[in-house]
């Protein structure tokens, strides 16, 4: 069975993390063309009877971003649907944490999501802001 404290210690190990709380860590991961993008992984726990984490990644300003555009490209996406938090246009996926395999199930999908806000908010917003 993975835990949370599993998750932790996989992304310490492999990314630098840049704040984290009891229940979520915000990290950065290297891009193509000397990109880098901002995650954060929150344990939300006992929804639907189980632990659950979200992956999300920030896109842009939602005040300084097409948000059409954005729904658009996020419809085309396999990973991750569009959100607004906090003024923040983000890029967001969740995956059950029980039984996860974190290389599967949680670092593939991390890295997708990374991957396609970074693209999203390079494509809207022209910059590398997050």
């Amino acid at each position: 069975m993975t835990t949370w404290i599993d998750v932790i210690n996989f992304v310490r190990t492999r990314y630098e993390v840049l704040e984290e709380s009891e229940d979520w860590l915000r990290f950065r991961l290297e891009g193509p063309r000397d990109r880098t993008q901002q995650v954060t992984v929150h344990h939300l726990a006992e929804l639907d009877g189980g632990s659950w984490l979200e992956i999300s990644s920030p896109v842009g300003w939602a005040d300084k971003v097409d948000l059409r555009r954005f729904l658009e490209l996020a419809g085309g996406s396999a990973v991750g649907g569009a959100a607004v938090v906090d003024g923040v246009a983000l890029l967001k996926h969740t995956v059950p944490l029980e039984d996860l395999s974190i290389q599967v199930e949680f670092e593939r999908p991390l890295k997708a999501v990374v991957a396609r806000a970074d693209a999203f908010e390079h494509e809207l917003t022209g910059t590398d802001e997050f």
